[in-house]
């Protein structure tokens, strides 16, 4: 049997070498090329049954190519390779018809491994999209992230259903965002609701909508959010806090493709794509007779899960640098963090996840007259950010009453040493204040949680964490 070819196309001749050898010695017959122009006039006259490129060319980048590629040889596997590894990179080979994307430096035997599905696959032909031209703020280099790119960019070119996991400040609705903007929807709406931050009996209401009259103080119709989404994505942020019987509706809405309003009676058809996320173990709460099985599979079709930014400390430095430059651009003073302050910065364990880590470079672009960020200036802060609540929202610790109560201890206890409190002391401190600040909040609203959050000047998420954290009772209609 005649041994397949490969093209490569690389102006970096050492890594022309070390591909052409690895993929000559899993049998493949190799061509290696430096220029645009002589991957095309191969592929022109029929050579070829895999391209392995790089996107950056001397004569002309690889982009502009591939179109020129799939129109001619539609079946033709094209696997880009790119030393700029962002988001946007894997949308761009995915819109173009890329077989797949792989990032520099890559793993030689993923490449050869790459290239093997890519000889047996049937590559059909996609038309390219035109997708929006800003940047997305996903920021990450990481070997984790490169993976979560290439997963959104194949997901641009379907309708399926896609359940995000990870914890809270991770970016689930950034990623939801992305899917949706880049994907074959984003001329429709993107409507995003959240389960935790309605009231369990009004969920059914603001997902389908209802009649007038359907409800004491249903004065008139109301679009619930399927409505709202239609032709559109439908982002269903902490679906883990859907009450089971709004979950018993929804399954049905998944199965037959149409739902009743709330007090309605005809059915409503509807074309909407589910994109949901949760922080919390689902498989554990179906366990529990928390969440419904048959619900969670028909969500679950694509996973996705956001690692936390412990898991990522190396994508730090380029987080940094993009919330320092949007700080910037808002007209907030100009800062420089240095490596060992960014070090730091690695060594945390950021409980708040990336939203913690934007929290706190906006706290120090507002707050600190110095340009250059020193690391006792951040061990100041990471004092701060340590009480911060895993699901809080940026800017939710710094207004209020509860924001005011820990910025005034943190000042309070820069005054011992050096500018450090005894370990522990802190959160001590904050445990005894904090508990009846929100009990007060609670009797004063008559324990609704949505105007309690709004009086602290915190997230519901924030406050609802909290809650549970300290284990106060919450009795509605105080």
């Amino acid at each position: 049997m005649k041994a397949k070819t490969v093209l490569i196309a690389d102006d970096d001749s050492a890594i022309r070498t070390v591909v052409s050898q690895a993929l000559s010695r899993a049998g493949y017959a190799v061509r290696s090329t430096g220029t645009a122009a002589g991957l095309w006039r191969w592929v022109t006259e029929g050579a070829g049954d895999v391209i392995v490129t790089d996107v950056v060319l001397p004569d002309e980048n690889a982009f502009d190519v591939l179109p020129r590629i799939k129109k001619m040889r539609p079946s033709l596997p094209v696997i880009v390779m790119s030393a700029k590894n962002t988001i946007m990179t894997a949308i761009a080979a995915a819109e173009r018809g890329a077989y797949d994307y792989l990032p520099k430096p890559f793993d030689l035997t993923a490449l050869v491994s790459m290239v093997g599905r890519a000889a047996q696959h049937e590559v059909r032909p996609v038309t390219p999209p035109n997708a929006p031209a800003e940047n997305l703020p996903i920021i990450g280099r990481s070997p984790i992230m490169q993976e979560i790119y290439r997963v959104i960019a194949r997901l641009t070119q379907t309708d399926l259903t896609v359940m995000i996991e990870g914890e809270s400040g991770t970016g689930k609705e950034l990623v939801a965002r992305a899917v949706h903007d880049y994907g074959k929807r984003r001329r429709g709406p993107f409507v995003a609701i959240n389960m935790a931050a309605i009231p369990r009996e009004l969920i059914e209401s603001e997902l389908f909508g209802h009649e007038k009259g359907a409800f004491t103080g249903a004065t008139s119709r109301m679009a619930g959010r399927f409505e709202q989404a239609e032709s559109g994505t439908l982002f269903l942020d902490e679906i883990g806090d859907m009450p089971f019987e709004a979950q018993t509706r929804l399954l049905r809405v998944l199965q037959q493709g149409e739902y009743t309003t709330v007090g309605g009676t005809q059915p409503i058809k509807t074309n909407v794509r589910i994109i949901a996320a949760t922080h919390r173990n689902l498989r554990r709460m179906i366990d529990q007779g928390q969440f419904r099985e048959d619900l969670f599979f028909r969500l679950n079709v694509v996973p996705i899960r956001l690692p936390p930014l412990r898991e990522r400390s190396d994508d730090i430095p380029d987080l940094v640098r993009h919330f320092l430059a949007q700080a910037e651009r808002e007209g907030l003073p100009r800062k420089i963090i240095p490596a060992p302050s960014v070090e730091r910065l690695q060594a945390h364990r950021w409980p708040g996840n990336v939203r913690e880590l934007e929290n706190l470079i906006r706290r120090i672009a507002a707050l600190h007259p110095e340009e250059t960020v020193s690391p006792e200036t951040i061990d100041r802060e990471l004092v701060s950010a340590a009480s911060s609540s895993a699901s809080s929202e940026p800017g939710d610790d710094t207004g209020g009453l509860s924001g005011y109560l820990e910025n005034h201890l943190a000042r309070q206890f820069a005054s011992f040493g050096d500018g450090l409190p005894p370990p522990g002391l802190y959160h001590r401190v904050l445990a005894n204040v904090e508990p009846p600040v929100i009990r007060a909040a609670l009797a004063a609203t008559k324990g609704n949680q949505i105007k309690a959050a709004e009086l602290l000047g915190v997230n519901r998420n924030t406050l609802r964490t909290k809650i549970r954290a300290y284990g106060i009772q919450v009795v509605r209609g105080l």
